[in-house]
């Protein structure tokens, strides 16, 4: 790790340049900005834009779908863009993936003693909350996880 100052409108910003074998990545305060040398693309960092991801999920409580759907378009446009969108984007992804799975477990599980009922209300309640602290979480920069999620997309 090697660091350089890069002179800004007569201000000097440090920068740090961090080497992988195929990415460089140049911390700059208030800003990363990722290069991946096999594709020359400039990645950008934005928060705002994960945290939108974020919360797209809940667009379910809105329209009744697209809880997979909304994710799914952002990650597939943006994930060559944006700074740990790709990251963020599998994990959603596998997280709605997920809930689908269990929401299909629980119907044969009505049947037994009303217990499906019980999974559908606690699947409601984890598919609302967890979004939005995970949401405040990738507003602080940091890559959530979600739980009981199962690896779809790695």
């Amino acid at each position: 790790m090697s660091s350089w100052f890069i002179n800004h409108k007569a201000t000097n910003f440090p920068v740090t340049f961090i080497r992988n074998d195929q990415d460089v990545t140049f911390l700059i305060p208030q800003r990363q900005i990722s290069v991946n040398q096999n594709s020359n693309n400039i990645m950008r960092e934005d928060n705002q834009l994960l945290v939108v991801t974020h919360l797209s999920q809940l667009i379910i409580l809105i329209l009744g779908f697209g809880s997979l759907l909304l994710p799914l378009i952002l990650w597939l446009t943006q994930k060559e863009r944006v700074y740990q969108m790709d990251a963020h984007g599998k994990n959603i992804l596998n997280f709605q993936l997920s809930l689908i799975i269990y929401c299909i477990l629980c119907i044969p599980l009505i049947l037994l003693f009303g217990l499906g009922l019980l999974g559908f209300l606690i699947l409601g309640i984890v598919s609302i909350i967890f979004p939005i602290i995970n949401a405040i979480k990738a507003s602080k920069g940091e890559i959530p996880k979600y739980p009981l999620s199962l690896k779809f997309i790695s």
